[in-house]
């Protein structure tokens, strides 16, 4: 309610004035939290309405796409064991996926039990690209430990191995590493990337657009850029978030994977009339204005809620 108040008689187009105008009004609210969130779904409302004003692509208004296909990883839970796990990455892998992410529990209690699922998904990738996160479950010395035992199996990345606000653990795990460190999912705002950028803490930095919008995330990927690093997005459930990362994620230079979650949620295939999702393996990036997709105003009504005042 305060940030539609803040908006009202603004020239809608003017993205960066009016995001540094919400963050002076919101900054006793805190500058990497909710109110950042917030303000990021403010901002791609804009950015969406800035391209079909120009019926143009965000990609465009950006800076232009380098890249107008990318390949995807199918984002998707453990198994209860190796043995499930290994299943569910045939299933991806038969499904034309070349690299799949494996996440959280039951990852965590033991190196049996860590090793067990990590096993089970290489056997299921073959010769695929395996990521791996760990859910923040580690200290560094463990998470060390467990990058160490899981080299043989030749992971792309070992993400979230640590708390998500350590940074001074991060900067120490990734110098020792023999697998890439990645992370990023939580922060909201440049703000909150600013330590793990300064530090060098990461190998690959996940930006989650719902998380940043388009005027934050265009700043944290220069930024990034700079000190040659790589970047990814972070995804889960929403075509609109899924579209704006396609957006902003073919911006990036160096843009070599896209988080495409494959859960099987209304909210994931139904939210948009359009499906955003890979093909082959491969997902390509909107070219209509705005965001590209349109919202199913239907399914919107039938599952909201509580309704705005």
């Amino acid at each position: 309610c305060g940030l539609r108040l803040l908006r009202i008689g603004e020239n809608p187009l003017e993205t960066e004035r009016i995001w540094h105008q919400m963050l002076r009004r919101t900054m006793y609210f805190g500058r990497k939290g909710v109110g950042i969130t917030a303000m990021a779904a403010v901002d791609m409302a804009l950015w969406d309405l800035k391209g079909k004003y120009f019926k143009q692509p965000i990609h465009c208004l950006l800076g232009g796409k380098q890249h107008s296909r990318i390949q995807a990883y199918a984002s998707i839970l453990f198994g209860r064991d190796g043995h499930e796990t290994k299943d569910i990455g045939q299933r991806w892998t038969d499904a034309g996926y070349k690299a799949v992410k494996f996440g959280w529990e039951p990852m965590g209690p033991s190196e049996a039990v860590d090793i067990d699922l990590v096993r089970g998904a290489r056997a299921g990738l073959g010769e695929g690209t395996l990521l791996i996160d760990a859910g923040c479950v580690w200290d560094a010395r463990t998470a060390l430990q467990r990058a160490e035992k899981f080299k043989e199996f030749r992971l792309g990345w070992l993400e979230e191995p640590l708390r998500e606000d350590d940074v001074e653990g991060y900067v120490w795990l990734r110098d020792r590493s023999p697998i890439p460190i990645a992370s990023g999912e939580g922060e909201c705002g440049r703000e909150s990337f600013r330590p793990f950028i300064d530090r060098q803490a990461l190998d690959v930095y996940q930006v989650d657009l719902s998380r940043n919008g388009f005027t934050e995330a265009a700043y944290i990927k220069n930024r990034v850029e700079e000190i040659g690093a790589r970047l990814c997005n972070h995804c889960y459930t929403s075509p609109l978030t899924a579209a704006a990362s396609l957006h902003w994620l073919s911006t990036c230079r160096d843009a070599f994977l896209f988080e495409d979650c494959v859960e099987d949620s209304p909210l994931r295939h139904e939210l948009t009339h359009e499906k955003v999702q890979a093909v082959n393996g491969y997902i390509s990036v909107p070219d209509g204005p705005g965001l590209g997709v349109t919202i199913n105003e239907d399914f919107v009504k039938d599952h909201l809620i509580c309704e705005s005042r």
